[in-house]
């Protein structure tokens, strides 16, 4: 009796075992087509609203152009980039099963570009120095990150040939 039990539990756990090594990377995808279409929904909202603040500060009665909004529309500008390369990134996991470093480190440093370019007004006059710091330096080490990553893999090509 006792080894029948174990035949039916050792049944049970290979079942188990079989659906979710199935059920898993099933999910794994459709979660991910999910984000994608949820992305693709949020790029053409960005684009229709750059789109309306363009036509908007393009007006007649609104001369010059974009003088003061010039900050609102390089950030909203960006923002789309940042999208669509976070879209990029979700299509290249659902190609290729893998994280892409490379888009992943270009996605970073264009959000820190955008943070760089559309600065907020620090709280404090004493919090600017050390926010232009902190964004230096995290601009130094996305891009190291970057050209070691970009480095490794022209050796790996360049050992293979």
């Amino acid at each position: 009796a006792l080894g029948i039990k174990l035949n039916r539990i050792v049944l049970i756990g290979a079942w188990l075992v079989g659906w979710g090594a199935t059920f898993v990377p099933m999910m794994k995808r459709i979660l991910a087509k999910v984000l994608a279409a949820a992305m693709v929904l949020v790029i053409i909202a960005a684009t229709a609203q750059l789109l309306i603040v363009i036509g908007y500060e393009m007006s007649p009665a609104e001369f010059p152009f974009l003088v003061d909004e010039l900050e609102t529309v390089l950030g909203q500008v960006l923002e789309l980039l940042i999208a669509i390369e976070v879209l990029e990134n979700i299509t290249a996991y659902l190609k290729d099963h893998h994280i892409q470093v490379e888009l992943v480190l270009a996605t970073a440093i264009t959000a820190l570009a955008r943070k760089i370019i559309v600065m907020p007004e620090p709280t404090a006059a004493v919090d600017k120095p050390l926010l232009v710091i902190s964004l230096g330096v995290a601009c130094l080490a996305l891009c190291a990150a970057y050209w070691l990553v970009q480095r490794s893999r022209a050796r790996i090509r360049s050992s293979s040939r």
